[in-house]
C-alpha cells in the first residue's frame, strides 16, 4: 500500500488525548495502542498464534539484538522479519541507539556513529544512522527508527545538548538513505528533561517531514512528573496529523498520563519481563502471583478480561511458577500483554465517547501510580 495512513477519529476536548486508525503494508493499528516487545524475533515465552489470540496488532524488534544474532543479512535472505518470524501483522524495528548507548563501557561515540564491542563476545561493530537504517531496510519491519543519541535524563547538561546536536545530524541522513516502499521512517526528539532542548530538536527533525515522530530519551532515570511535563513540553511542536510515539515507556499510569498528553503508541519490555518474575498486571491491580496468599485462591487470574489465561485460578499459576514449569511464564505474559491491549482499547473507547473521567477514576483505583 505504500507510505502509512494515520486518520484522526477524535480529539478530545478535556485534553491532549486522541483516537486514531494507522495504516501499514501489514494492517491497520487502532491507535492509541501498545506494542509488546519482541527482542529477538519474539515476545518471550509466547508464540505468534498467542499473540494474534488476545489482539496484538503490532509487534516491536530490535536492531541491535536482531543485527548480532542471527544478522541482517540471514533475515532478509528469509524474506525479512515478518516471513522469518511468522508474523504477518505491523511491524516496528527501533534503531538499535538504546542498546548501543547503554553499553557505556563498551562502546566509544562519534559524530559519525557508535563503535561498541558486542555483549556477547566482544567482536567489534559500528553503528551509525546509514548502518542504522541499512539493517532495518533489510529486516523489513513497516516502520522503523532513525538513528539517535539516548543520553540518561541525569547526563551533564553538555552532554545532553551533544546529543540532540547528534540526533539532529543523524536524523537528516537517515532521511537521505534508502528503505522499501512500504517501510515508514519515523524521526526522534531527544533533550532529556529541558524543554527548550526538546522544543529545538522538534523544530529542526519536523521539516524532514518524517511520516510520524517519537520522544525517546525517557523513561531512564527522571520521575514521572519530569516525564509527564518532558512531554507537555515536547507535544506541541510535533505535527498533529502525525502518529507519536513515547519510546520505551511503561506502566499503565504512565501510559495513560501520557495519552492524555497526545501520544498515539508506546512500547516497553515491563508486561513480558514482569511476568517471568510472576508479577502479574490484572483490572484489580498488580499482583505477586507466587504469594502464598494465593495458594488456596482458585478464584480466576482476572475476572474482567475475557482473554484464555484470564480465566485459569491464581492457585494454579502460583503452582506453576513454584514447580519452575514454563507454562506459568507464558500464561502471566499473556495475561500481562491482553491486560494491556485491553486497557488501550477501553482508553480508546473513553476517548470516541467522551468518558475519560469515568475511565480515570477506573484507572486510579487499579492503578494510582
Amino acid at each position: 500500500m505504500g507510505k502509512l495512513k494515520f486518520s484522526l477519529l477524535k480529539e478530545s476536548a478535556q485534553c491532549r488525548a486522541r483516537a486514531g486508525v494507522l495504516e501499514v503494508e501489514h494492517g491497520i493499528i487502532e491507535t492509541p495502542m501498545f506494542m509488546p516487545v519482541g527482542t529477538r524475533g519474539t515476545v518471550k515465552t509466547v508464540t505468534s498464534a498467542q499473540l494474534k489470540e488476545i489482539d496484538a496488532q503490532i509487534i516491536l524488534g530490535n536492531t541491535y539484538h536482531l543485527m548480532l544474532r542471527p544478522g541482517a543479512a540471514l533475515i532478509e535472505k528469509a524474506g525479512g522479519l515478518h516471513s522469518f518470524t511468522g508474523w504477518d501483522r505491523p511491524m516496528l524495528t527501533d534503531s538499535g541507539g538504546f542498546q548501543v548507548f547503554s553499553l557505556a563501557p563498551l562502546r566509544k561515540i562519534s559524530d559519525d556513529g557508535v563503535t561498541f564491542s558486542s555483549h556477547l563476545d566482544g567482536s567489534r561493530h559500528f553503528l551509525g544512522p546509514k548502518e542504522s537504517v541499512d539493517i532495518q531496510r533489510a529486516l523489513g519491519a513497516d516502520i522503523i527508527m532513525c538513528f539517535d543519541e539516548c543520553p540518561p535524563s541525569d547526563a551533564p547538561l553538555t552532554i545532553i545538548e551533544e546529543a540532540v546536536e547528534r540526533t539532529i545530524r543523524w536524523a537528516s541522513i537517515c532521511k537521505d538513505c534508502a528503505i522499501r516502499d512500504y517501510q515508514n521512517l519515523f524521526g526522534i526528539v531527544q533533550g532529556g528533561i529541558h524543554p527548550n532542548l526538546r522544543k529545538a530538536c522538534a523544530e529542526a527533525i519536523t521539516p524532514l517531514d518524517f511520516e510520524g515522530y517519537a520522544i525517546g530519551g525517557l523513561a531512564v532515570g527522571e520521575t514521572p512528573a519530569q516525564m509527564y511535563s518532558t512531554i507537555e513540553a515536547t507535544e506541541p511542536f510535533l505535527p498533529n496529523l502525525k502518529p507519536r510515539y513515547l519510546m520505551g515507556v511503561g506502566s499503565p499510569r504512565n501510559i495513560f498520563e501520557a495519552v492524555l498528553r497526545g501520544i498515539d503508541l508506546f512500547d516497553c519490555v515491563m508486561p513480558s519481563r514482569n511476568a517471568r518474575g510472576g508479577t502479574a498486571y490484572t483490572w484489580q491491580g498488580r499482583i505477586q502471583i507466587k504469594s502464598a496468599r494465593y495458594t488456596e485462591d482458585f478464584s480466576p487470574f482476572d475476572p474482567e478480561l475475557n482473554s484464555y489465561p484470564s480465566k485459569f485460578s491464581k492457585a494454579y499459576i502460583r503452582h506453576l511458577f513454584n514447580v519452575h514449569e514454563i507454562t506459568g511464564m507464558t500464561l502471566v505474559t499473556m495475561q500481562n500483554i491482553a491486560f494491556y491491549i485491553d486497557f488501550m482499547k477501553q482508553l480508546r473507547r473513553a476517548i470516541l465517547e467522551d468518558s475519560l473521567d469515568a475511565f480515570q477514576k477506573k484507572v486510579d483505583a487499579s492503578y494510582p501510580e
